[in-house]
């Protein structure tokens, strides 16, 4: 894609709302920064310096500039940022990827689910896009219960599907079609 794309504010379940990021955000790249999991599976730096947090800011700022993704932040009922969830666009123009994470001090509260079913639900309604896809690390049982209870179905097991700062691991892939099929259920355990 070679032109910007408008991150959208948009509301989400149970008070929470999505909007792009600010500088004003690095506190939550910070708490991010310290968590165990999500330096290692996305562009957050660990470890954390200010400098690295306004470069992790830019780059969401990046994606949107060159048409190659939504990066949002989720903010809870209170107004406090508590997360990211993301829509990246592929080359085949119906379909998507998904993803998100919330900081552990706000975990267990519906905020990735509620993050992920508005973008879901904003992917089709707006950009009529008729494919979603979601990765996920088969130990993960929250994140596992988040996505099939945003629609999403699991398709399939793919050895070393995601590469990670600690390597290549399996994920599960999910998937929400609008074809009626909320994707096809896989048969793996």
């Amino acid at each position: 894609m070679d032109h910007a794309l408008d991150v959208p504010d948009l509301a989400a379940g149970g008070g929470f709302t999505l909007r792009p990021w600010r500088l004003t955000d690095l506190p939550l790249v910070r708490e991010a920064s310290e968590d165990a999991y999500i330096p290692l599976i996305t562009t957050v730096p660990a470890p954390y310096s200010e400098a690295e947090g306004v470069a992790f800011v830019e780059r969401q700022w990046g994606r949107a500039s060159t048409g190659t993704g939504y990066p949002f932040v989720i903010v809870d009922p209170g107004g406090r940022p508590v997360g990211n969830a993301g829509l990246w666009l592929r080359p085949e123009p119906d379909r998507a990827s998904v993803g998100y994470w919330v900081v552990e001090s706000a975990r267990g509260r519906g905020a990735a689910l509620a993050a992920l079913r508005s973008v879901a639900d904003w992917a089709r309604r707006d950009l009529a896009l008729t494919r979603l896809e979601l990765h996920v690390e088969p130990w993960n049982t929250a994140s596992v219960r988040t996505a099939e209870r945003a629609g999403f179905r699991r398709e399939r097991l793919v050895r070393d599907g995601v590469r990670t700062a600690a390597g290549y691991r399996d994920v599960f892939l999910y998937a929400r079609s609008d074809d009626g099929t909320r994707g096809t259920p896989g048969t793996d355990p």
